[in-house]
């Protein structure tokens, strides 16, 4: 089976595209037209200035954006590393998970995988 980041590649729209440490990939509350699969480096997610978490090669984020009616951006993600990103737009979102099922079941594995770490991390600071 493929990962979600080889689905976006085999899918993408556009051609990959590199990112600098600090470099910003985008920001809380802009209008977002695709979303991101990391194929190298680390991305920091920041929600509020702070960082939430730091996703890593593998990791898809940013489909959000695609699902919502607004389009909207919820966090800020920034490179921490130099990072090298597929991307796909919503047309071709849309096509992979009517093509291949198991894209979406996968986007959803790995968005709950990171809530998951997420949750741990609160409940072990008392945040929860």
């Amino acid at each position: 089976m493929l990962s979600p980041v080889e689905t976006i590649k085999i899918f993408e729209s556009q051609p990959e595209q590199t990112f600098a440490p600090g470099e910003v990939i985008f920001n809380n509350g802009e209008k977002g037209t695709v979303m991101y699969g990391i194929i190298e480096g680390e991305v920091e997610m920041y929600i509020h200035s702070k960082v939430i978490e730091i996703i890593k090669k593998g990791d898809v984020f940013g489909q959000g954006a695609l699902v919502h009616s607004d389009y909207l951006r919820a966090s800020t993600a920034k490179a921490k590393t130099d990072c090298k990103l597929a991307m796909l737009d919503r047309e071709h979102f849309l096509f992979a998970v009517q093509q291949t099922p198991m894209f979406a079941l996968e986007i959803l594995r790995s968005y709950s995988d990171r809530h998951r770490r997420l949750k741990e991390v609160m409940d072990a600071l008392g945040n929860i």
